[in-house]
């Protein structure tokens, strides 16, 4: 199991109430989708179910809706319904296409999950083989800049640049927006603690007891910063 698998399945009951910023690119991402009727449709890296949430208030209709994690424990917190497919399955093994109900899909949707693929082009090339219309929200380096400088530590997923020259590679009519958050605390502590328990550490490189005492005592702000790319991608 990858290290952010882990991270999500150790504190997938506690996410909910620590992924406010999470919750926030889910119902923007969801906001954009054009009003329509839809057969199936994916969410890949589905969590706890913001974007089906989402849907369930929109006036977008679908028939199928199947929800894609690498964490089972996620997938259980994931509401359930009669047009609802789980599947757990991890997009950065070779064999996770077989593992969907659907050879094709008429929309893929993916909120704060693409930017832990560990090889973009395999994600992207077997995403957009699926499905012709995919419209993303993927968090990128800019994310918890402020901290990582602080640290010296480097950020564990992509530049939103590397992420345009990816996505432009399999798709040919691509519209991109970068959109910057931030969330503030009563204290450091507490926003170590947020980042711990909300699984958007996962993958990074920890700290030693010092390094960690260091860069709470030393980081100038009240609040993280986090960057995200909005993609709205066609083959069509």
């Amino acid at each position: 199991m990858s290290n952010v698998i882990k991270e999500f399945s150790r504190f997938a009951h506690h996410y909910d109430a620590h992924n406010m910023i999470q919750a926030q690119v889910a119902k923007r991402l969801v906001s954009k989708l054009p009003s329509s009727s839809y057969v199936n449709i994916l969410d890949l890296g589905c969590g706890s179910g913001e974007v089906f949430k989402n849907l369930q208030t929109s006036p977008l209709a679908f028939k199928t809706f199947t929800a894609l994690d690498s964490s089972q424990s996620m997938l259980d917190l994931h509401p359930q319904s009669d047009v609802v497919t789980k599947v757990c399955a991890n997009f950065n093994e070779k064999g996770f296409i077989s593992t969907l109900p659907k050879d094709q899909y008429d929309l893929l949707i993916s909120a704060s999950a693409i930017q832990w693929s560990e090889d973009l082009d395999f994600t992207l090339k077997a995403l957009s083989s699926i499905c012709d219309r995919a419209y993303m929200a993927i968090f990128t380096s800019g994310t918890f800049a402020t901290l990582h400088k602080v640290g010296n530590v480097t950020s564990p997923i992509y530049a939103a640049k590397v992420l345009e020259e990816k996505i432009e590679k399999y798709y040919m009519n691509v519209d991109f927006e970068l959109h910057t958050y931030t969330l503030h605390f009563d204290s450091v502590r507490d926003m170590f603690r947020y980042i711990k328990k909300s699984g958007v550490s996962a993958g990074e490189k920890k700290l030693g007891f010092k390094e960690t005492k260091s860069l709470m005592e030393n980081y100038p702000l009240d609040y993280l910063e986090f960057e995200v790319l909005f993609v709205e991608a066609k083959n069509v």
